[in-house]
């Protein structure tokens, strides 16, 4: 069985996007090594799954992007998940990063169900991607084995949370940090 990791930035106050959906926050302290540290994980994963809006904002950006971490987000594949269903259209152009987007496989069904069938399929861990919506009814799966908080040095003061609507205290085993030199720190949870 694979895991499930979760990655999702967050602000010092507890937000993953500011009030208005914002997250251009997110890449202010960013750095070489913190840049590298995401594309290391991204990389490690076999699947990466995402909320609809987050599918919606990153289909278009990843298959152009100069990043070096384009292309894990492009090649490995991904699945999307949405309660409004929703058809992906074919690749406008017939690049390898395109075609791999148009590929995302969705599912519109039971979450915890659907991940559970994930994870039980061979290949290498699970990468959760996402908004604030699609992470909160993750995470009320119970079905994570590995957070990855992302804490940027800002607060935002109001904005998008992901513990807010817990339905019990979600407890957590702190396994490991790394902090980096433009002040991001990333925490490392495993459920206690």
């Amino acid at each position: 069985m694979r895991k499930l990791m979760m990655k999702m930035s967050i602000s010092l106050d507890g937000f993953v996007a500011a009030a208005n959906g914002k997250g251009d926050w997110m890449f202010k302290a960013a750095d070489e090594k913190s840049s590298a540290w995401v594309r290391e994980l991204c990389e490690s994963a076999g699947l990466h799954i995402m909320g609809s809006k987050s599918f919606h904002d990153m289909a278009p950006y990843w298959p152009t992007s100069p990043l070096p971490i384009a292309r894990a987000m492009n090649e490995i594949p991904k699945a999307v998940f949405t309660q409004k269903g929703m058809t992906i259209p074919p690749a406008a152009d017939q690049s390898p990063a395109a075609v791999s987007w148009a590929g995302t496989r969705i599912f519109n069904g039971d979450l915890a169900g659907e991940i559970r069938q994930l994870k039980a399929e061979p290949g290498q861990p699970i990468l959760a991607h996402g908004g604030a919506g699609f992470m909160r009814s993750l995470i009320e799966t119970g079905l994570i084995d590995e957070y990855h908080l992302v804490v940027h040095p800002v607060a935002l003061g109001a904005g998008l949370p992901i513990f807010s609507d817990l339905s019990q205290p979600l407890e957590l085993k702190l396994v490991d940090t790394n902090v980096f030199p433009g002040g991001i720190v990333v925490h490392t949870y495993h459920p206690a």
